[in-house]
């Protein structure tokens, strides 16, 4: 995976432990698949925009904030 998967992947992965959710709870929250956030904090797949938009308010974050 790119560079920026990975730099994404790390910065959701912290978000979400720093509001202390499961991979799970931030699935429901957001409307996704458990897998998609799996797969997206371990960079094994891009994010899509209406994917990163969905995380940011379920994390009630900014999308700059989750891809920087």
């Amino acid at each position: 995976m790119s560079r920026i998967s990975k730099k994404f992947g790390l910065q959701l992965r912290n978000l979400r432990l720093d509001r202390n959710l499961s991979q799970l709870e931030l699935a429901e929250k957001a409307g996704l698949d458990v897998t998609t956030i799996n797969e997206l904090e371990n960079s094994h797949r891009d994010p899509l925009f209406a994917t990163v938009k969905k995380i940011a308010k379920a994390l009630r974050t900014s999308i700059d904030q989750i891809t920087s």
